[in-house]
């Protein structure tokens, strides 16, 4: 069961605003700090861990294990040097997955 709690993990220059709207920042500096920080935060019980894209993909270990649970969600987001597009592609998986073919596609 989600205990409610929402945390981000990703580099300091990105996170740390997050802290001023309530949500917990965890800074790491690579991507096995990410992951172990990720499965600890999914284990404990966090309902969402917004994880930066520079990172997530070092967090798919996890980010499987945990995928067929309710919680946490884990969502990608931009960090300070822009999108990389991993959420996006994310979203278009999942809409495909659920829908049998990509109507995101901008062709």
């Amino acid at each position: 069961m989600a205990n409610g709690k929402c945390a981000v993990i990703g580099d300091r220059d990105s996170i740390l605003l997050f802290k001023a709207v309530g949500i917990e920042v965890y800074p790491v500096t690579d991507g096995e700090q990410a992951n172990r920080t990720l499965h600890r935060l999914a284990r404990i019980g966090y309902a969402a861990v917004y994880v930066t894209e520079t990172y997530y993909p070092a967090c798919d270990e996890t980010i499987r294990e945990f995928q067929g649970e309710p919680y946490p969600a884990i969502i990608p987001i931009p960090d300070v040097s822009g999108t990389q597009g991993i959420g996006m592609r994310a979203i278009r998986e999942n809409v495909e997955k659920a829908v049998g073919l990509d109507i995101l596609s901008n062709s």
